[in-house]
């Protein structure tokens, strides 16, 4: 399939600048052989007992920094945490960044620059007493940029995009389909019988690049580390072996997942980076139901949503979302999509 058939027209109206209060009072379209309007309190009449829904524990770090090598201002966006303790970062202003400069963040933050790569790519060995608390000192979140803050980020964004499960430091960006659990709906569902299995992938600053290439098979995911604990991994292939679904909520988890099961889709516990690259055509090994955001034209989770529930249902599904004036994007509403 081309990027052109990945497209859709979507109102800036339909675009969530702001989440909904409360998180679980978003809506919620089921997309089956129908499609129902629902409200995201809603998930535990959707769903059976037996369920297992598989939650992302990332947590959204502030990934934004300024540095300066001598008068140049950079631009730094941490990626990716790598094995030595190095970070994969995206530079802007990286003409004027070589490898061994020192770039300033602060009086006591500081990194040295081991590699400078094609497209801004760089990798930095950051030199802080303690780096979680300099980087929550001199960061910033990377908010999407269609969540415009012209006049800065606001108190609530440090909140509004973390969800309640994130506890591993090390996201750029939110799992967002987790921003709309709150406590009182995962009351509910442990009520219902549905059960809650963490797993951790970092979202990298990739997820904010678009695809740039006509032919999708030409296109390139950058990776993204991953963590699935043997307790993770026997609690979902119990659940498999009892006859339960498996629910990712989000395509973080999904994509996780699908990097660690074999083909059988008995799951094995996970501890490194995943570059998959879903998309229609792709056989699903695990998952069974997936709950998501509605996602950006012509973006890899477009792709990736049409894969598991169908291309021609996604676009139907997007076309009633639309008309129906569901939110979209990272603050927008919800789907829970049956596998095709």
């Amino acid at each position: 399939m081309k990027l052109s058939d990945f497209n859709y027209e979507l109102p800036p109206e339909n675009i969530a600048t702001a989440p909904a209060r409360p998180r679980d009072s978003a809506r919620l379209l089921h997309v089956g052989a129908t499609f129902t309007d629902h409200v995201v309190r809603d998930l535990p009449r959707l769903l059976r007992p037996g369920d297992r829904l598989v939650v992302n524990d990332t947590k959204v770090i502030p990934a934004q920094l300024t540095a300066m090598r001598g008068p140049a201002r950079i631009g730094i966006t941490l990626d990716q945490r790598l094995d030595d303790g190095t970070w994969r970062v995206i530079l802007r202003n990286a003409r004027r960044v070589k490898p061994g400069d020192e770039l300033v963040i602060g009086p006591e933050f500081s990194a040295k620059v081991r590699e400078v790569q094609e497209g801004g790519i760089g990798v930095l060995a950051f030199e802080a007493a303690d780096f979680y608390a300099a980087l929550a000192q001199s960061g910033a979140l990377a908010l999407p940029p269609y969540i415009p803050r012209p006049e800065g980020l606001t108190a609530a964004d440090a909140q509004d995009y973390q969800t309640m499960f994130a506890a591993h430091e090390g996201a750029v960006a939110a799992p967002t389909a987790g921003l709309h659990f709150t406590p009182a709906l995962m009351a509910e569902l442990a009520s219902a019988g549905i059960a809650i299995t963490r797993v951790t992938l970092h979202v990298g600053a990739g997820t904010f690049l678009p695809v740039r290439v006509e032919d999708i098979a030409q296109h390139k995911m950058h990776a993204e580390r991953g963590y699935i604990s043997p307790a993770a991994a026997a609690e979902i292939n119990a659940t498999k072996a009892a006859g339960g679904r498996i629910i990712p909520i989000g395509t973080t988890a999904l994509r996780l997942l699908e990097s660690a099961a074999d083909d059988s889709g008995r799951l094995s516990p996970f501890d490194a980076a995943t570059e998959i690259f879903i998309t229609p055509g792709y056989r699903f090994k695990l998952a069974d139901l997936l709950f998501t955001n509605f996602h950006l034209p012509h973006s890899t989770l477009l792709m990736l949503v049409s894969a598991f529930a169908g291309v021609e249902r996604i676009r139907a599904a997007y076309a009633h979302a639309i008309a129906a004036g569901y939110r979209f994007y990272s603050y927008g509403d919800a789907s829970l999509l049956e596998r095709a």
